[in-house]
């Protein structure tokens, strides 16, 4: 089966988290004079419209980063977590002290 058969299905539950995940992952448009760029980079950036923002994906690289710099006026966290172990600990810690550090309060990983 490919992803896009996959699209929208329940995937199971995280550690720790009694909450499905939903898996999603659609093949997107290249966009020009960027590669590497995942498809999904631009419409996250339009969407955030200048408010913080962090995004976990396991298909974030330099070309995102350098994305969301150039185009991105608010603080922003791109932030990669390895498909093969998923969200652990160490990512948990990097987005609530990117959150706190901005003085939000921020819910990672299922913690009150």
């Amino acid at each position: 089966m490919t992803s896009h058969e996959h699209a929208g299905e329940w995937s199971g539950t995280a550690p720790d988290d009694p909450r499905p995940l939903l898996f999603l992952d659609v093949d997107g448009p290249d966009v020009a004079g960027w590669p590497g760029l995942h498809w999904k980079t631009p419409a996250l950036v339009a969407w955030a419209a200048g408010r913080p923002f962090a995004w976990v994906d396991d298909e974030i690289g330099a070309a995102d980063r350098a994305w969301v710099a150039a185009h991105h006026a608010g603080p922003a966290l791109p932030h990669h977590v390895d498909a093969r172990r998923g969200l652990g600990g160490n990512d948990c810690a990097t987005l609530a002290g990117w959150g706190a550090s901005r003085g939000g309060w921020v819910r990672a990983c299922g913690a009150g």
